[in-house]
């Protein structure tokens, strides 16, 4: 572990998409770790890959979780005969476009039994999260499609995956893991008008209280300011909620050895941080 990293490091908490908009943009929320208290200090807002690539490449000390999957199955890379490298396979994978990946990933979903239709990581079950080469309803192949290259050229370091500048450490997060152990399968977010309920809101309220009180195993609080805490609330996509969930996983690893990365990690797959190991 770092010592000098964990005291008052510098964190930050990225809730991603594959198509950034004004609408939808990168949000990134920034804070500061001290004495087991997460301070939120800023969140940004990137419309665009660019400035996200700006922040990313700018000198820095910090440790970053990103909502999205750093890896692929190592089964649905064996069966496509890909690269079974990580920095291959992710160099191999940039140069596909989005409807090529979408029908090699249907041609091999379409050839399984019905009920095991994807590939799935050793991180996905533990964290409970979709599987990386999903690409609906999240598409998150399409995120680890976008945001990798992103990191590989910004030249970060992906502990268990790929060396880059310790000063700067990218690990992949994954807020409904967080949020599902402080307030269990309720939604609290949406993209559809129509599914921002009085209840979301409610469920943001008492998840951000779970937050700042303290209440989940990372051993970590949140303090927001007034206006921050209306701002995370009065969220109903979650975007800035998710990304402050991400913060809390970044601060959490840099307490850890090896940034929290099980010993065993598949080099191919990578790991969701915060998640127990199996």
């Amino acid at each position: 572990m770092d010592r000098t990293l964990s005291a008052g490091a510098e964190v930050a908490g990225v809730d991603f998409t594959s198509r950034p908009t004004r609408r939808k943009p990168i949000t990134v929320a920034h804070g500061r770790l001290q004495h087991g208290v997460v301070r939120l200090e800023r969140i940004d807002e990137h419309v665009a890959f660019d400035a996200f690539a700006r922040w990313l490449r700018a000198p820095g000390r910090w440790v970053a979780a990103i909502d999205m999957p750093f890896g692929l199955p190592r089964e649905l890379v064996l069966a496509l005969g890909w690269p079974t490298e990580w920095l291959p396979l992710m160099r191999h994978y940039a140069t596909l476009g989005r409807d090529e990946i979408r029908a090699r990933f249907a041609a091999f979903c379409a050839a399984r039994p019905a009920g095991s239709k994807f590939a799935h990581r050793a991180c996905d079950g533990p964290a409970g999260s979709s599987p990386s080469m999903k690409w609906v309803n999240p598409p998150v192949a399409y995120m680890l499609h976008a945001g990798v290259p992103l990191l590989i050229d910004a030249g970060v370091h992906l502990p268990g995956l790929h060396g880059g500048d310790p000063q700067r450490v990218a690990l992949e997060g994954y807020p409904g893991l967080l949020a599902r152990e402080l307030i269990g399968a309720r939604p609290y977010k949406s993209d559809d008008l129509a599914r921002q309920t009085p209840e979301r809101l409610i469920a943001r309220k008492d998840l951000l209280e779970a937050l700042e009180q303290g209440r989940s195993r990372l051993g970590l609080r949140l303090r927001a300011s007034h206006a921050q805490r209306d701002g995370l609330v009065a969220d109903a996509s979650g975007d800035r909620l998710d990304a402050v969930l991400c913060l809390l996983q970044a601060a959490w690893a840099t307490g850890q050895p090896g940034h929290g990365m099980p010993a065993q990690v598949d080099p191919l797959e990578g790991w969701i941080t915060s998640a127990l190991r199996p």
